[in-house]
C-alpha cells in the first residue's frame, strides 16, 4: 500500500502526468507502427538521457532527478527521427546536458528537448545534412485526436499553474493566421486544419508550457506565449521553415532572461498551483542556485 504522504507527492507533481501522457502516445505511436522509429532508437534515447541527467547529478553534487530526463527522452522520442541510433543519442545527451551548462538565474535557459531538436537541425542543414528531421506530419490533423491531445494538456498545465502558456500561444498564433486567411482570401477550413496539427498541440501543450523554461511571472509569461507565436508565425509563413516552432522557441529562450530580469515572480518548484500575477518591478533578479531538474 501507498502511505498517504508519498501518495500526495505523486499527485502533487504535474510531470507524473506529462511522462503518463507522452508514454501513452509513444506506445500508441510505436504499437500501432504510426512512428518510424524502432526499438534500439528509444531505448538509445532514454539511455543517454538518464546517463547524462545522473552524469550532471553528479557532476553537479545534487540528487539525481530522472523525471525530467524521462520526459526529455519521451518529447525527442515523439518529435525527432534519423536513420540510425547515434544521432538520436546526442541528441538526448545534448538536451539534458543543456540544462546543466547553460543557465542563468538559477534557470536553466533552454528547453531541454526544443534543445536537443534545434541542434540536431542545424546539423542537418549544416556539417552533416539529413542527419535527423522532425516529424508534424505523423500526427494527421484529425480534429478528435487534437481535442484529446488538447485535453490531456490542459490538465497537465493546469497542474503546473502554466494552462494560461499553451491557450495564449495558440489564441495568438490563430488571430495571425486567421487575419492571414483573411487578407489572402483564403476560406478559413486552411488556418483551421493548420490548428488541428497534432504537433503543434504537443508543442503548444507539452513543449512551450515547460514551467521551468517560461517565465514565473504572469505577465512575463503572457508576453512570451505570445511572442513566441508571432516568431512562429514569422518563420512558417514568411522564411517559410516548417520547422519554425521549434527554432522560436529556441529564440525565445535566449530573450527570455530579458523578460525575467525585472520580474518579481518567485521561481517555479515543481508542484505549485499558484502563482499570482504580479506588476513588473524595476528591480534586478539576483541568481538563485536551484538544480537542474
Amino acid at each position: 500500500m501507498i502511505n498517504a504522504s508519498l501518495k500526495n507527492q505523486i499527485l502533487k507533481d504535474p510531470r507524473h502526468y506529462q511522462i503518463l501522457t507522452l508514454s501513452a502516445l509513444l506506445a500508441y505511436g510505436t504499437l500501432a507502427s504510426v512512428f518510424e522509429i524502432s526499438g534500439a532508437q528509444i531505448f538509445g534515447i532514454f539511455f543517454a538521457a538518464l546517463a547524462t541527467q545522473y552524469l550532471g547529478s553528479f557532476m553537479n553534487a545534487v540528487r539525481f532527478e530522472p523525471r525530467s530526463a524521462l520526459i526529455t527522452a519521451l518529447s525527442i522520442s515523439l518529435l525527432l527521427r534519423a536513420d540510425s541510433v547515434m544521432p538520436l543519442m546526442a541528441a538526448a545527451a545534448i538536451g539534458v546536458g543543456s540544462k546543466f551548462m547553460i543557465r542563468l538565474y538559477g534557470k536553466h535557459i533552454f528547453n531541454p528537448a526544443n534543445a536537443a531538436i534545434v541542434f540536431l537541425l542545424i546539423i542537418s542543414l549544416t556539417a552533416m545534412p539529413g542527419v535527423a528531421w522532425t516529424t508534424p506530419g505523423q500526427w494527421g490533423t484529425a480534429l478528435w485526436f487534437a481535442a484529446l491531445l488538447a485535453g490531456a494538456g490542459l490538465f497537465v498545465t493546469y497542474r503546473a499553474a502554466r494552462f494560461d502558456v499553451p491557450l495564449i500561444f495558440l489564441g495568438t498564433f490563430a488571430v495571425l493566421i486567421f487575419t492571414r486567411a483573411l487578407w489572402l482570401g483564403d476560406p478559413f477550413s486552411i488556418p483551421l486544419l493548420r490548428l488541428q496539427n497534432g504537433a503543434l498541440i504537443l508543442f503548444a501543450f507539452f513543449m512551450i508550457s515547460d514551467p521551468k523554461t517560461t517565465p514565473d511571472g504572469s505577465i512575463a509569461r503572457a508576453a512570451f506565449a505570445a511572442s513566441a507565436a508571432i516568431v512562429t508565425y514569422i518563420l512558417s509563413y514568411h522564411f517559410h521553415n516548417s520547422d519554425g516552432l521549434f527554432y522560436a522557441l529556441a529564440i525565445m529562450c535566449v530573450v527570455r532572461p530579458l523578460f525575467e530580469y525585472f520580474d518579481p515572480a518567485p521561481h517555479y518548484r515543481w508542484g505549485d498551483r499558484i502563482n499570482p500575477v504580479r506588476l513588473p518591478q524595476l528591480r534586478p533578479r539576483s541568481p538563485q542556485q536551484i538544480p537542474a531538474e
